[in-house]
C-alpha cells in the first residue's frame, strides 16, 4: 500500500480534478489522504460523496480558517495564508506507508503510471526522492548527472554539490556569520548556487521514501521555510551519499498558474484582483454542478472557461481583465526560473 497525500485549502474545483486524475491515471495499490486546512464543510462533504474511499483529515486550525474565509467573503478581511499545518502534514506522513506521494490540490496526473512498479524500482535503486513533475524546467540539468536507470526512470544525480553537517549547512543556507558571503567573495559560490539544492527536494510533485521526507520537514514549525528544507536535505545527503535521486522519464504531473489558495504568496503591486473572490465564485459553481473539474484536461482550465464564470458574476474584485493581469505576473515569476507555464 502506497499513501498519496493531498494538501488542500479551499479549492474543491481543483481538488476534484486532482482526485479524478488519480483514479484515471494511477494503477496500483494506494490509499489517499486529504489533509485539509480550511475548505468549507459543504465542499468537503461533496468531495467525500464523490470519492467515498478517500480519508479527509482536517487541521487543528480548520474552524478558524473556515471563519477567516467567511470573513473574507463577507467583509473583505485578508486570509492569513502563511500559517500552515506542518504538524498535521508531518504526523500523517509519519503514520503512512514507507513511500509517500506528497502533493497538493492544484496538481493533477496527466499520464498513466503504475505506482507499485515505480516504488519497486525506487527500492531497487535506493531512491529517496523520485520527481514525477518538474514544470518543464530543464535549465538546471547542467548541474546533474543524467542517465537511464530503467524504461521508466532517469537518474538525476547532483554533481559538485557542497554538503556537510547540519551546523555547517545552517551557516551556508542562512549566511550566518557571513559564511556564504565569504564563500561568494572567494568565488566559490554565486547567486545561483543555492538553487542547485532543489535537485534534492520537491514541493509539489515528489514521491518520497518516507524517512527522507520526514528528515526534510523535521523542524518545520507552522511555516514553509525553503532554506530550512534545503539545509535538511543537504545534511541528509551528506550522511547518505549512496542515495540515488531520479525522475520519471516523462512528466506525469502538472499544476496551475491560474489560481492560488489565498494570494498570500502572490500579491502584486497595482493589481486589484482578489483570488479569494475568484475561488469563491468557482467553488460555488462547482458545488452547484455548473463547473466541470476536467474541462480542457489534461491541460489547465482554459482562460475562456474561467472568463465565463467571472463575467457572469461580474464582481468588482474578480474582473476577468484583472485576473488575466494577475495570472500573467504569476506565470512570469516561474518563467524567470525556467519553467514551462503556458501549456
Amino acid at each position: 500500500m502506497i499513501t498519496i497525500i493531498i494538501k488542500s485549502f479551499n479549492r474543491p474545483y481543483y481538488l476534484d480534478r486532482c482526485l479524478q486524475s488519480i483514479y484515471t491515471c494511477v494503477k496500483g495499490n494506494f490509499e489517499i489522504k486529504i489533509l485539509d486546512d480550511g475548505t468549507p464543510k459543504k465542499y468537503l462533504d461533496l468531495i467525500q460523496l464523490k470519492y467515498p474511499n478517500v480519508n479527509i483529515i482536517t487541521s487543528n486550525q480548520y474552524l478558524d480558517k473556515i471563519q477567516a474565509i467567511e470573513n473574507n467573503i463577507n467583509n473583505g478581511n485578508k486570509i492569513d495564508g502563511f500559517t500552515i499545518p506542518t504538524d498535521l502534514w508531518y504526523n500523517e506522513v509519519k503514520s503512512s506507508s514507507d513511500y509517500v506521494l506528497v502533493t497538493e490540490d492544484d496538481v493533477w496526473f496527466t499520464k498513466f503510471i503504475n505506482i507499485d512498479e515505480v516504488v519497486r524500482e525506487m527500492k531497487s535503486f535506493s531512491i529517496p526522492l523520485l520527481k514525477l513533475g518538474w514544470l518543464g524546467n530543464y535549465s538546471d540539468d547542467k548541474n546533474l548527472i543524467i542517465d537511464k536507470l530503467s524504461d521508466h526512470l532517469n537518474r538525476t544525480q547532483p554533481q559538485k554539490l557542497f554538503t556537510s553537517n547540519k551546523f555547517v549547512m545552517d551557516l551556508f543556507m542562512y549566511n550566518k556569520y557571513k559564511f556564504f558571503t565569504v564563500l561568494y567573495k572567494l568565488g566559490l559560490v554565486d547567486n545561483k548556487t543555492k538553487r542547485k539544492y532543489w535537485s534534492l527536494n520537491s514541493i509539489l510533485m515528489g514521491l518520497y521514501q518516507k524517512e527522507y521526507w520526514l528528515a526534510i520537514w523535521a523542524d518545520a514549525k507552522g511555516k514553509v521555510d525553503e532554506k530550512q528544507q534545503l539545509r535538511n536535505a543537504a545534511t541528509w545527503y551528506n550522511d547518505n551519499k549512496k542515495a540515488v535521486f531520479a525522475r520519471t522519464n516523462q512528466e506525469v504531473l502538472k499544476t496551475t498558474f491560474k489560481s492560488s489558495a489565498t494570494g498570500s504568496y502572490h500579491e502584486f503591486e497595482k493589481n486589484i484582483f482578489d483570488v479569494n473572490r475568484m475561488n469563491f465564485i468557482l467553488n460555488e459553481a462547482w458545488l452547484n454542478n455548473k463547473f466541470d473539474a476536467m474541462q480542457n484536461y489534461p491541460k489547465d482550465f482554459s482562460d475562456d472557461y474561467i472568463k465565463s464564470f467571472l463575467d457572469k458574476e461580474n464582481h468588482p474584485d474578480a474582473q476577468y481583465d484583472e485576473w488575466f493581469k494577475w495570472a500573467e505576473k504569476f506565470r512570469q515569476q516561474y518563467r524567470n526560473l525556467g519553467a514551462e507555464v503556458d501549456n
